[in-house]
């Protein structure tokens, strides 16, 4: 356990590598940019500039990776002006006339708790918050918190003073509170640590003419900021055919004792680090008992079965009573039903597996930090890609085990398959997102990119991979098969192939399930995840958890003369998918607040897809690990 610790604390004292900070100097420009609106309750993201805010005269776009395009990141430029430690208060941003048209949008917006995100120096804004808890000798403690994002409005309600209940008011001032470190010492300059944003609505009266930037307010001056309580600013419930809508912000530097590499921590401590110590204790019990389970089978068992087994005797009655797994030693690598499909799957799995492996590997060293937009998902999906030379070599390793020989019409399934479906539902998906007009649809060109990373590189690596798997000898059961299938007994109900594979998938997802909590509410609540540590150790966890009960529930079968272990297997540890998407439907019914069909539809149609990965990756490391496990019990007994 201590070794643990030690692993999860240099994984999160670690920073991205490659990043160097940014020195800035007294007066020097920095850049607020603008990012996608986002709401929990719709998961469709919009461009900033869908909602008619204060446009610069040209609006660019910066260069954004592929996985920022699939996240539907829009990342442009802004008109708010900020210099280095200059402060500023109640200055216009702009003034803009809305139609009812114009405020419609923005109200449906808010009642759908629509979030902007802003971008200052590669940082995310931030909302802090604070929550009552109660310490160890019944204190009442405040904890701070934050949150991404901002709110672009609120529903009026008796609890805000000054707001009419129904009613929407938008948030059309901000307090940049932008957080400063300084170190003669170390560099010269000021480095941005940490960039927070407090939201506020008010309706803005001018003093005299407007005079553009130049105008005076009643409601804010240099000397009487922007506090909470003033009169709001309505988009809804308006009289008039058009309203006055005055922008304006602050700009606040705050000197700051965080170091520019640890400047990430505010939003990565989001989560209570006991809870993953939890459920990594929860699951090493599992693990442990499992073991135990497996350590008495072969320890004592299977020690004894091969001293009886190869035992030389003479008895022929003895023989003839002989029982257990070794009585199907001709019929228990005897190929099973369907053996291309299985062999694809497995293939599939061995691809899932190296991706998600690799993956792991990259984020607990740092390299996929949130600091790096866009790069766990261009992680992922090249790492896909690449991976598909061990799902053709292992997948045809298995394919001419069970003497098949017509390995490019499988191989061409193997890479097709799973991206087939997954690209199949995404397009569908894709096209009903872009029908709300939403930047989290893929454009036309990013679809295209996909194709050709899946026909130009995915399906060559595939068939390179099976073409060197074909090229050497296949490989040769311990045990051939018998001539003819031997009759397999008549199975109790608690053995029965339904009930086994369900209670096999129970616990390696009760191995997993809390870290999946966590990275669904990073997925469907817009929160961060970066516990890879805690991560890793669970995947390992997970893998053991599947291996361990696989081959256990093997062995049983065996133990009862039924050898048709090959599906079983898969199917044992691929069944914690069954319980992953029920714990989806779980998540959606009681974390989720969606409020359109086209969400539900993401919602259930992503989960789908992620479970489906679940099954093919927990299927193949029980399958895999059965196989040698079987390979050897039999090539460690004498047989006739």
């Amino acid at each position: 356990m201590a070794l643990l610790a030690l692993l999860v604390s240099c994984v999160s004292g670690f920073y991205l590598p490659g990043v160097a900070p940014r020195d800035y100097l007294y007066g020097e420009s920095v850049e607020l940019k603008v990012n996608k609106l986002d709401s929990v309750h719709t998961q469709l993201p919009y461009d900033f500039y869908s909602l008619p805010f204060c446009t610069p005269p040209k609006i660019e776009e910066s260069s954004e990776n592929l996985g920022e395009v699939l996240s539907g990141d829009r990342i442009e430029n802004s008109m708010y002006k900020i210099s280095v430690k200059v402060i500023e208060s109640c200055k216009i941003l702009c003034r803009k006339i809305y139609t009812k048209e114009d405020l419609k949008h923005f109200e449906e917006k808010i009642k759908e708790e629509y979030r902007i995100n802003w971008i200052v120096d590669n940082l995310p804004a931030a909302t802090r918050f604070y929550t009552q808890e109660f310490g160890a000798e019944g204190e009442i403690e405040y904890s701070t918190h934050y949150e991404k994002g901002f709110a672009l409005g609120f529903m009026g309600s008796e609890n805000i003073p000054g707001s009419v209940t129904g009613i929407a008011y938008v948030n059309n001032h901000v307090r940049l509170n932008l957080y400063y470190h300084e170190d003669s010492a170390s560099f010269n300059g000021f480095r941005i640590v940490s960039f927070e944003v407090e939201p506020f609505s008010v309706k803005h009266e001018v003093d005299g003419n407007w005079k553009e930037h130049h105008t005076k307010l009643l409601t804010c001056t240099p000397l009487r900021k922007v506090a909470a309580g003033m009169v709001p600013q309505p988009v809804s419930g308006i009289s008039s055919e058009k309203e006055e809508v005055i922008w304006t912000y602050d700009v606040q530097w705050v000197k700051s004792d965080v170091k520019w590499a640890s400047r990430w921590d505010l939003y990565l401590k989001m989560t209570d680090s006991q809870i993953h110590w939890f459920s990594i204790i929860n699951s090493t019990a599992i693990v442990l008992f499992l073991s135990a389970m497996l350590a008495m089978i072969m320890m004592r068992t299977l020690h004894r079965d091969f001293r009886r087994y190869n035992e030389i005797e003479d008895d022929e009655e003895a023989k003839r009573e002989e029982t257990g797994w070794k009585l199907v030693h001709g019929d228990v690598f005897r190929a099973p039903q369907y053996p291309t499909l299985l062999c694809v799957l497995v293939g599939t799995g061995y691809q899932l597996l190296g991706m998600a492996l690799t993956t792991l590997i990259f984020a607990v060293l740092g390299f996929l930090s949130p600091a790096n937009r866009g790069a766990l998902m261009l992680a992922l999906l090249l790492l896909f890609v690449f991976m598909g030379v061990f799902a053709g070599y292992g997948g045809t390793r298995l394919y001419r085990f069970f003497k098949l020989t017509d390995w490019i019409k499988f191989t061409f399934w193997t890479a097709v398959s799973f991206p087939g479906v997954c690209f199949s539902i995404f397009f569908v998906l894709n096209m009903f997102v872009w029908g709300e007009k939403s930047t989290g649809a893929v454009p036309f060109g990013t679809l295209v990119a996909l194709l050709v990373l899946w026909f130009g590189i995915s399906v060559p690596l595939v068939y390179l991979g099976s073409y060197f798997a074909f090229k050497r000898d296949p490989p040769q059961p311990v045990k051939p098969p018998s001539l003819i299938p031997r009759h397999i007994p008549e199975q109790a109900w608690y053995l029965s192939s339904l009930l086994s594979i369900l209670i096999g998938g129970i616990l390696p997802f009760g191995a997993c399930f809390v870290e999946i909590f966590f990275i669904m509410s990073s997925v469907w609540l817009h929160q961060f995840y970066y516990m890879f540590g805690f991560l890793f150790i669970v995947f390992i966890i997970l893998f053991i958890t599947c291996a361990e009960i696989t081959i256990v529930m093997c062995y049983f079968q065996l133990c009862h003369e039924d050898y048709h272990w090959w599906w079983r297997a898969f199917l044992t540890a691929g069944s914690s998918a069954i319980y992953l998407f029920l714990y989806s439907i779980m998540y959606f019914c009681t974390k989720m607040e969606i409020v359109k069909t086209v969400s539900t539809m993401l919602f259930f149609g992503y989960m789908f897809l992620i479970s489906l990965g679940f099954f093919l990756m927990t299927g193949t490391i029980g399958f895999v690990s059965t196989f040698y496990f079987v390979e050897t019990i039999y090539g460690s007994i004498k047989t006739d």
